[in-house]
């Protein structure tokens, strides 16, 4: 391999040869990047619940979530279910839990937004879902998910 002897000067300026930067300075990768619309949009279409990969752990700010599936993941640890009331500072539950409740169950804490069905959805949004990783392993052991590595691309 040949290696680039220009100062950072001479490659800003144009004074080297193009040829030898070819293979030297930038090594592509192609990654496989998912719209968090996209991502949301499908687990609500798969499991028929309210999800907003967004709204979770306090609302995330713009960034790329690395994602591996399948990766092992134990959710043992997560409660069973978290207080009703929306905005909460308990979120996260198992997934199982997730799956099992009906997502039209007005909620008993929140006495201002608990029957409402907009409260319902952001008390579902922001504190009671999975962690992504247990959805993850799950779309693709349905088959909706090929093995690889992901980013979740989060912007609004």
């Amino acid at each position: 391999m040949r290696t680039f002897d220009s100062t950072i000067d001479e490659i800003y300026t144009g004074q080297f040869d193009c040829g030898e930067l070819s293979n030297n300075i930038m090594k592509i990768r192609t990654e496989k990047i998912i719209e968090v619309s996209d991502w949301d949009d499908l687990v609500e279409k798969v499991y028929k619940k309210p999800y907003s990969f967004q709204q979770q752990d306090g609302c995330k700010e713009r960034q790329l979530v690395r994602l591996t599936v399948p990766q092992e993941f134990d959710d043992s640890d997560l409660p069973e279910t978290v207080p009703e009331i929306v905005n909460h500072p308990e979120m996260c539950v198992k997934f199982s839990s997730w799956l099992e409740r009906n997502s039209n169950q007005p909620l008993d804490g929140d006495k201002d937004c608990g029957k409402k069905d907009w409260g319902i959805r952001m008390w579902w949004e922001r504190n009671f879902y999975p962690d992504i990783q247990m959805i993850a392993n799950d779309l693709y052991a349905k088959g909706l998910l090929d093995a690889g590595e992901y980013y979740i691309n989060i912007d609004w």
